[in-house]
């Protein structure tokens, strides 16, 4: 009995410091976890300023500020909605827009497969037939 009592604070030292080792352990992998299971944060949404064109195959934005060619992709219902109310007598006339959207690659399938990147329009701000000279060359 007496070489019990004497192992009994061994023992509970023992199991302290098992204990301690598998909850920080858990800890550890409850957090990587958790860190795993987070999305990625979207983009933010930027104005663009630029030339849209639309039509039967091809709906494409042309940026202003660097020329660069876009695939448009029209989540806020807005954007084709606004254009065909301007009755052109032919598709694919260049409008100027303002819009706020959000530039992501391309899809692998169908035309936006031809441009790089594609630009989610989420609001539209301003659409007009006028094109300014000073902010736009076609």
């Amino acid at each position: 009995m007496k070489n019990i009592v004497n192992k009994l604070p061994l023992l509970v030292l023992l199991l302290v410091v098992l204990s301690g080792c598998d909850h920080s352990n858990t800890n550890n992998n409850t957090q990587q976890n958790n860190n795993a299971q987070q999305p990625p944060v979207p983009s933010q949404p930027v104005i663009y300023r630029g030339l849209y064109s639309f039509g039967p195959e091809v709906k494409s934005f042309k940026d202003c500020d660097n020329g660069q060619e876009y695939w448009a992709a029209d989540s806020s219902a807005k954007l084709e909605l606004s254009y065909s109310q301007l009755n052109f007598e032919k598709p694919y006339t260049p409008v100027y827009v303002e819009v706020e959207g959000r530039k992501v690659a391309s899809g692998k399938d169908g035309i936006s497969t031809e441009f790089d990147s594609t630009l989610v329009v989420t609001k539209l701000i301003k659409i007009t037939q006028e094109i300014p000279a000073d902010m736009c060359k076609q």
